[in-house]
């Protein structure tokens, strides 16, 4: 086997302490999880640790856009195809299920949240990474609705504003009480494309 390059090992690193990291800020929170802790628990140096991320803050960034990117594509797996509404519906109804109130991911984005309302600079990044999350909802609610035939019933960025509002809202409280339906966002969602939603 062909000894890995330089780029090839910085890359390996860079995923191995992502992947470690991920697991250990879902597990125990963001305060809990220290840059030391999770070198030590990939196997790498605090200094790799700190070559690859400056800031404990910019580590959960990429871990949490890294979450967000998996989460995405896997809705629009379940809303691709050429069946019917209700079945693409059915299929995000089982995802919604099983992902909404993720005590693990929904606590990690609440505090860090929290953790950010004091950082301008930290603030702004998580500021454009909603937009990143609105815009990426609202190209996958357009093309349900194309895909359809059917016509949003107001514009697809404020659709997308009403889901994610709606689904950030709907997690935190299924964490706390996971007897809660996950069915209110996928009936939102028909409602929308159905043109009964209220905005």
């Amino acid at each position: 086997m062909p000894r890995m390059t330089r780029t090839e090992s910085q890359a390996r690193t860079r995923a191995d302490l992502l992947a470690t990291a991920r697991d250990m800020f879902l597990a125990d929170g963001y305060a809990k999880t220290s840059l030391e802790r999770v070198a030590e628990e990939a196997g790498y140096s605090k200094g790799a640790v700190y070559s690859n991320f400056r800031t404990k803050s910019a580590l959960c960034l990429e871990v949490l856009a890294l979450i967000h990117e998996t989460k995405f594509t896997e809705v629009t797996a379940l809303l691709d195809g050429d069946d019917t509404l209700e079945a693409r519906l059915e299929r995000f109804q089982g995802w919604a299920e099983r992902t909404l109130g993720d005590v693990g991911w929904t606590m990690l984005e609440f505090e860090f949240a929290i953790v950010a309302r004091d950082d301008p600079a930290l603030q702004a990044e998580l500021v454009s990474s909603l937009g990143l999350m609105r815009g990426t909802v609202a190209g996958q609610l357009q093309m349900l609705a194309d895909s359809m035939d059917l016509t949003l019933p107001l514009p697809a960025e404020d659709a997308a504003t009403a889901v994610l509002s709606l689904g950030l809202g709907l997690g935190i409280q299924r964490a706390v009480d996971p007897a809660l339906p996950a069915r209110l966002i996928t009936d939102a969602i028909r409602a929308m494309l159905r043109g009964g939603f209220m905005a």
